[in-house]
């Protein structure tokens, strides 16, 4: 059987159709729109096809206007922009149904040398230690809701180990922030380019669940609409997805059925490899219309 890794590596392996087009595929989840770190990541991989592989991509950013059908293919159209000295700039439309889903704007740069700072990783549980504690613990295992475990143990490319489950046990307003470990749950490649782009995928992984936390709401409410209305980027140093990350999460702001997270990703050993920020549709449903 394939696994999952092996699925997320067969569909960022674009088609050429032509110059500057290509083709991607979606895997059969049972979802009703298309996964936006899919749909992000693609867009990245063929961006990343037009450019010089001596340039690296440093920024991205990409707004959602329509919901992917999982049922056909995606078409990626690139627009070489600029190739200067120094950057690149890379413009990418997604296509279904004749209609653009989503649109990116990538940068790419050699290789420099230069002034290095980074904020620090805040201090948490080490990953492994939390998944040997919770598989021990059956008072915490027959407290977590059904849909809540079957989500967290979903087969996926992408680990995600919460350091905390409270937000997910209870209806309590918290405090808008959340760490969450990831690691590829098969061989990524040692291909820079790659990890970029599966880094991308992952960095649309509950980033909107945080700026639920003060409303003491979850993504899993029935009275919640929630979609991703854009998504920014900033890669800041080489990454390896096959060892742990830390995704550490905040929400600024909830307001006009929107909310704003942003997320920093460290290696274990605490070195920032990337930024993110996301604002997303956060919409109470009105139930004498649904």
């Amino acid at each position: 059987m394939t696994t999952a890794v092996e699925e997320l590596l067969d569909i960022l392996d674009l088609e050429t159709l032509e110059h500057n087009l290509f083709r991607g595929h979606n895997p059969n989840t049972g979802w009703k729109r298309v996964f936006g770190g899919q749909v992000i990541a693609q867009a990245l991989v063929a961006a990343q096809r037009t450019v010089d592989p001596t340039r690296h991509v440093h920024s991205l950013h990409g707004y959602f206007m329509l919901g992917g059908d999982p049922k056909i293919p995606i078409i990626y159209e690139v627009d070489r922009i600029r190739d200067g000295g120094s950057f690149t700039t890379r413009r990418v439309v997604a296509i279904q149904h004749g209609h653009a889903i989503f649109s990116m704007s990538a940068s790419f740069q050699r290789e420099e040398n230069g002034l290095d700072y980074q904020a620090e990783m805040p201090a948490q549980p080490d990953p492994e230690e939390i998944i040997s504690e919770r598989n021990s613990n059956e008072k915490l295992l027959a407290s977590i809701p059904d849909n809540v475990r079957a989500y967290w143990m979903k087969e996926r490319p992408i680990e995600m180990v919460p350091t905390s489950l409270e937000h997910f046990l209870t209806d309590k307003k918290l405090p808008a922030e959340q760490n969450i470990w990831l690691r590829a749950t098969g061989k990524i490649p040692d291909d820079r380019a790659l990890q970029a782009a599966i880094l991308a995928y992952a960095s649309d992984m509950t980033l909107l669940d945080t700026s639920l936390y003060p409303h003491g709401k979850k993504v899993f409410d029935p009275d919640i609409q929630v979609a991703s209305l854009d998504h920014s980027m900033w890669f800041h140093r080489p990454v390896d997805l096959n060892d742990w990350l830390l995704f550490s999460q905040d929400s600024p702001s909830t307001s006009g059925s929107r909310g704003l997270a942003r997320g920093s990703l460290f290696t274990k050993s605490g070195r920032l490899v990337a930024s993110t920020a996301q604002e997303g549709l956060i919409r109470i449903k009105d139930q004498k219309r649904v």
